[in-house]
């Protein structure tokens, strides 16, 4: 018996190590080595003294951090709460209306996943090159009789931001879609059935029956998103680069660390102590959020 434990023991290790390994290594070392790289002043590349939490002040008072970082933040905001209202709705909806095998059910499921498998910088590129003033957008409103909707979309402050959220969620709504899907498959025919015999409406059957039971599928794609909202980079970066611009009006967190830790908000130079708390402030928001989502939408599940 105890060679068959001590057996056991070691095959559970031979699986569960690699990912461990994995995860120490590129998620919980780098984390550390922000936190402890935060706590020192830095002279571009060399560390300096030791000063507590003195660059994290300096992100919420000091200027011109606090601005930048505040301005970051709330752009942040924008894509979590228009990705929860508008993406996972649509998936929800799409994932619902695939699952009734309506006709042509199987064309509109590739359709819609087909971005999902685009690279991130590839169709930022495009998108930035459609978005432009002489770019496919204005030319197709044009076509259309639509030119007095014709902008510089991602030139004007005030759309700039809509802009870029817009192009992610035609890219990964399909995502969503397909969890939704797979979550709606998997409840229990006869539940449905019974339902239907019941006299229940379409809208009652999704809200009182379907969705409690796929509120698991919907807890994954509220912690991703979250995840999602607070690490943009690499859309805002192909769009419209680094700075922000227009006037910082698409800057997000992960665009204001990569500028801070390589290149300065005000001097130009790395500052890499203000940098790493930048990191660990994006983790520790990261971690909250998707804990208070977890917890909120596991209060809703149900059991058969």
């Amino acid at each position: 018996m105890m060679k068959t434990d001590v057996r056991k023991g070691l095959w559970i290790s031979f699986f569960v190590l690699p990912g461990l390994l994995v995860v120490t290594l590129f998620i919980l070392l780098p984390l550390f080595m922000s936190l402890f790289n935060s706590l020192f002043s830095w002279n571009q590349l060399l560390r300096g003294a030791f000063v507590g939490l003195e660059n994290f002040r300096k992100i919420f008072s000091g200027y011109p951090y606090r601005e930048r970082f505040l301005n970051a933040l709330g752009n942040n905001a924008k894509w979590f709460l228009l990705t929860m209202l508008i993406q996972n709705t649509i998936g929800i909806l799409f994932g619902y209306l695939l699952s009734r095998r309506l006709p042509g059910h199987g064309f509109f499921k590739r359709i819609f996943f087909i971005p999902v498998l685009f690279s991130i910088v590839a169709v930022g590129f495009l998108w930035g090159l459609y978005l432009k003033p002489t770019g496919l957008v204005n030319a197709a409103l044009r076509l259309m009789g639509l030119g007095a909707y014709a902008r510089a979309w991602l030139g004007q402050e005030e759309i700039a931001t809509l802009s870029i959220i817009a192009v992610n969620i035609w890219r990964w709504v399909g995502f969503p879609s397909l969890v939704f899907l797979a979550a709606v498959d998997a409840v229990p025919a006869d539940c449905l059935e019974a339902a239907y015999l019941d006299g229940v409406g379409e809208w009652t059957l999704f809200w009182r029956i379907v969705f409690p039971l796929i509120i698991p599928s919907v807890t994954v794609i509220s912690v991703l998103t979250i995840i999602g909202s607070l690490n943009v980079f690499e859309q805002v970066y192909t769009m419209t680069g680094l700075d922000g611009s227009p006037n910082f009006s698409t800057d997000t967190i992960g665009t204001l660390f990569y500028r801070t830790a390589f290149g300065s908000v005000d001097s130009g130079n790395p500052e890499i102590g203000i940098g790493s708390a930048i990191g660990v402030i994006i983790y520790s928001l990261t971690f909250i959020a998707s804990i208070v989502s977890i917890i909120s939408t596991r209060s809703r599940e149900v059991e058969l």
